[in-house]
């Protein structure tokens, strides 16, 4: 299973970002290998519709869950149509503690 999660930074040990479409960067973590994608968010500075791009972003990367902070609800209506699903987190942790807890959870 594909997840991702937003952070201020491109690694594991980088603080998860409460913005979803503006965030910094994108975590693309396989849970079967536990290898990782860090992908500099191309929407962080967009004018308008960052959330719905950013969105269509974790569509294409076939990703199943969205670790974030609170996502607007356009964004929510392209997780809804790609059956992706979004998990609130507590901000302030890093990525791998949140990856951590998400697996531990499943």
């Amino acid at each position: 299973m594909i997840i991702a999660i937003t952070s201020e930074g491109p690694s594991l040990d980088g603080k998860v970002d409460p913005k979803f479409g503006r965030c910094s960067y994108f975590i693309i973590y396989d849970i079967d290998t536990m290898k990782y994608e860090s992908l500099k968010n191309p929407n962080a500075t967009a004018g308008g519709g960052a959330g719905v791009q950013s969105a269509q972003l974790m569509s294409e990367k076939n990703v199943s869950v969205v670790l974030t902070g609170n996502p607007g609800p356009k964004a929510l209506q392209i997780f809804d149509a790609a059956e992706i699903k979004v998990v609130s987190v507590l901000t302030g942790g890093t990525v791998q503690a949140v990856i951590d807890e998400y697996k531990s959870g499943l």
